[in-house]
């Protein structure tokens, strides 16, 4: 069908289309005068994403927009919190309500609980489009109790956001106080457990007291060697001993040199004597045993030095024996000492770590204790709501329009359909398309000049 076709088709049907037309505007006007008056009061939430931690002042980590958003949503949507909206509302409070629902439960179930369940029906929560907002409408019979349900809710869901918060803190802060009280005693044992052992040990400070006795022991260690070397010089000259005269301590003896210096002088005096007189000659014999007491003299004290020779070697040897046995017994002590102190060591971590376990829990108490006890949510009002000034439906001209439309739609299509079913000739193109008969001339309308002639071919 072209163009042409469908207007004039349309010119010619024009009762039809403008009777379907008004008849849907008639409807339309009738339903928005019969449908009862709705209105849609609505408030505003928003949802802090990323709160900072009030007690620890710690930002929290970042999560998906998206999934907080929607978890927000499903619980403004719960029955908890249309229950505690219900409570706020003191609907429950009404006698005409507690009589409807006893008629109608028989007083089974709860009340709020099937007060709460038709309120979810009317009830619309709409998450602004990247944004941390929700909207909160709902809608009612007049506009006070759209207002009214509206905030209800509302509140509603900060209250339950804060006693989902308080209530897991609360569980945390029971928790971690019986904690505490296991890891006080644990830390109590194991603080016993040291004090006893260090008691029974007699030890003060573990480390000043191994420090001296090892200080003690290299000092043992230094006698030992300066013991060992004096003994490895004194048995060296005294396995000297047949030759004394050769010995440092005879060579460097000043009464020996002095009494080998006066036997030097003898010697000459005698041997001067020996010239002049006879070896029997009383002189000579008086210088003679005067040179032998000499000798004898410095022969004793040449043994007598090599006697001290070898006391010295001896008392070295008796040294070395006494010095390595207080060595050995201070080794044993020190090893004592040293096992002790591992042992204190392993007891004062135990403690430690008992102590960082017990900090660490009390810590954490005191946390959550704050958490419990602090009013404060991460969801705040933003708008509430107030009385709409107009109905929400039926929207009047919204539905004017609509109605307009589809009876526009609605009547050019009725009268296609008659034209389909009851088909008429609209101009001479019909005449050829209809019947393939040729125009020969097409007359003007009344009253008229004439427009065109054709003449066939």
């Amino acid at each position: 069908m072209s163009l042409q076709r469908f207007f004039l088709v349309l010119r010619g049907r024009w009762k039809l289309v403008a009777g379907v037309l008004l008849g849907v505007m008639l409807l339309s006007l009738a339903a928005n005068l019969l449908l009862p008056r709705k209105y849609t009061a609505e408030a505003a939430v928003v949802v802090d994403s990323r709160p900072a931690d009030p007690v620890l002042g710690v930002v929290q980590p970042v999560t998906a927009a998206s999934a907080v958003m929607s978890t927000q949503v499903d619980i403004i949507l719960s029955d908890r919190v249309a229950q505690r909206a219900v409570a706020l509302l003191k609907l429950d409070q009404d006698p005409e309500l507690r009589g409807q629902w006893l008629d109608q439960t028989n007083g089974r179930g709860s009340l709020q609980a099937w007060l709460a369940a038709p309120m979810r029906h009317h009830l619309k929560v709409m998450p602004t489009h990247e944004s941390n907002v929700i909207s909160i409408a709902y809608t009612a019979g007049d506009a006070q109790t759209a207002a009214a349900v509206a905030n209800a809710f509302a509140q509603a869901y900060i209250d339950t956001n804060l006693e989902l918060k308080v209530g897991s803190a609360s569980q945390y802060s029971q928790w971690f106080g019986e904690r505490t009280r296991s890891f006080r005693d644990k830390l109590e044992a194991a603080q016993q457990k040291l004090s006893a052992y260090q008691q029974s040990n007699q030890i003060v400070v573990a480390d000043e007291k191994l420090d001296v006795e090892t200080a003690r022991l290299s000092e043992l260690s230094t006698q030992l060697v300066e013991v060992q070397g004096q003994r490895a010089v004194t048995r060296g000259r005294h396995s000297q001993a047949g030759a004394a005269d050769i010995l440092p301590e005879v060579v460097g003896n000043s009464l020996i040199q002095n009494l080998k210096a006066k036997l030097a002088d003898l010697e000459g005096q005698r041997q001067q004597l020996a010239l002049r007189l006879q070896e029997t000659h009383p002189e000579y014999i008086d210088m003679a045993t005067r040179v032998a007491a000499l000798r004898a003299q410095i022969a004793s004290e040449t043994s007598r030095i090599a006697g001290s020779l070898g006391a010295a070697d001896r008392m070295n040897v008796s040294r070395e024996t006494e010095i390595s046995g207080a060595l050995g017994a201070q080794k044993q002590k020190v090893l004592a000492l040293r096992a002790q102190r591992d042992s204190v060591a392993v007891l004062q971590r135990d403690v430690e770590q008992a102590q960082r376990d017990y900090d660490m829990v009390t810590q954490r108490l005191a946390q959550t204790g704050l958490e419990s006890q602090m009013p404060q949510t991460n969801v705040a009002m933003l708008t509430v709501a107030s009385e709409p000034s107009g109905p929400s439906s039926p929207k009047v001209a919204l539905n004017t329009a609509l109605s307009f439309v589809f009876g526009a739609l609605l009547g050019m299509g009725l009268a296609l359909l008659r034209e389909h079913l009851n088909r008429r000739l609209r101009s001479a193109s019909d005449l050829s398309e209809l019947l393939d008969i040729p125009v020969l001339a097409v007359l003007p309308a009344r009253g008229r000049s004439p427009r065109r002639f054709a003449r066939s071919t």
